[in-house]
């Protein structure tokens, strides 16, 4: 069954605030599950005896599930509307994320991390699929930056307040902590029902698998990954290069600006978004400025390569930001879920694969660089793509 299905007259700016609020608190959501996984790690591992690379998993399979999970989303979009679907999909990212707190052995903690993958992944489509639901065409672009933002707000409080702040309020229980992050989206997803109007009507039974026919699919996904890749992959291999650089003591310091790029990048994006969105040059410029970034954090060493590092983590949070308003912005209503859903299985698909390749390289090479290099070899193949976007509106339609 479709979301609401009466078309009302435009709100009040006034009345776009508790949407706006929903979308924040939602993108919120895309990361934090993801990324309180990190710094509770060395805790969970120590309870559970993980090896290293289930250590590593506890962040890498949610962002693998990002991928594999973006069909049932698009499916879900298609048969019970954006609104259902993303409430649903919060449901399943509770049950896997605060299931990770109650796990008792290793695997059903891979398990719950599994299905709080999954959620996560059919909330990504369903954010864009919804925005022409609740706001008004020329709302859109600002739209896809206040849920960005949230989710990029959410990587920085998941990364940066769990350990300092949430764990000793939960007497040090990394279990708790999971539970504490968890359960507060239940709340969320029951106050997404609260909007009771519909900017377009819903189409039955839209299509929901990706039109590979159609060269945005590919080209805006393949994108994504170059955002994606840099982004996960620097993050992962920061470590490394700094301790083969011998200034591992800076790490700390590098992480902290290096993920508060990102927030800066979707605060620009809030004021910017309007004129930034569904334009080919400010793509070129920031995947441009993305990959020197990558290329000055092989190049330079101390203070100079966190820089290029931070810089590349700023334009690349524009850049993914600029990538995922597009299919709302694009086509019609009814094809934005399977665009958005296509997108995100390519991307994620390559900023899982492209960063794991490289991470082989640096372990036969025993160089750290080696897996940057990789990553900076693939944002490079990719980057005319963004000089061949056709960005003008399509027309809609809607296949079986």
């Amino acid at each position: 069954m479709a979301d609401a299905s009466q078309i009302t007259a435009p709100p009040p700016v006034a009345k776009l605030l508790p949407v706006a609020v929903l979308l924040w608190l939602a993108g919120v959501y895309l990361r934090i599950p993801i990324l309180v996984a990190p710094p509770l790690a060395p805790f969970i591992s120590d309870e559970l005896g993980l090896s290293q690379a289930l250590t590593g998993a506890l962040t890498t399979l949610p962002i693998l599930m990002l991928a594999l999970g973006s069909m049932p989303g698009s499916l879900a979009i298609a048969r019970l509307g954006p609104r259902n679907t993303l409430a649903f999909a919060m449901v399943i990212m509770v049950i896997g994320s605060a299931g990770r707190g109650l796990s008792p052995d290793t695997i059903t903690l891979m398990l719950a991390s599994a299905v709080m993958g999954l959620g996560i992944a059919m909330m990504q489509p369903s954010l864009p699929a919804l925005l022409p639901r609740w706001l008004e065409p020329h709302h859109l672009a600002i739209g896809s930056a206040i849920y960005m933002n949230g989710m990029l707000m959410g990587e920085f409080i998941g990364a940066g307040i769990t350990l300092p702040v949430l764990m000793p309020l939960m007497d040090g229980s990394w279990r708790a902590t999971l539970l504490a992050w968890s359960l507060p989206a239940l709340l969320v997803a029951a106050a997404l029902f609260l909007p009771r109007r519909e900017m377009t009507r819903p189409v039955k039974k839209p299509a929901w698998l990706p039109d590979w026919k159609n060269p945005l699919t590919l080209k805006i996904g393949l994108l994504l990954g170059l955002s994606g890749s840099m982004f996960f992959g620097l993050n992962a291999y920061m470590g490394s290069l700094l301790k083969q650089q011998g200034n591992f003591e800076m790490l700390a310091d590098a992480l902290f600006w290096y993920n508060f790029a990102q927030v800066i990048a979707s605060l620009v994006m809030l004021k910017m978004a309007r004129y930034w969105v569904g334009r080919k040059f400010p793509i070129i410029v920031t995947a441009t400025l993305s990959i020197i970034g990558t290329i000055g954090t092989l190049l330079f060493t101390g203070w100079w390569a966190i820089a290029s590092a931070t810089l590349m983590s700023f334009t690349a949070g524009i850049l993914l930001i600029l990538l995922v308003a597009l299919p709302p912005v694009l086509v019609a209503s009814n094809e934005t879920g399977r665009l958005s859903a296509g997108n995100f299985l390519v991307g994620y698909t390559m900023a899982f694969s492209v960063p794991m390749i490289g991470g082989l390289l640096a372990d036969w090479s025993d160089d750290a660089r080696y897996a940057v290099g990789f990553i900076v070899a693939y944002c490079v193949l990719v980057l005319p793509l963004a000089f061949t976007l056709d960005l003008r509106r399509q027309k809609g339609h809607s296949e079986g």
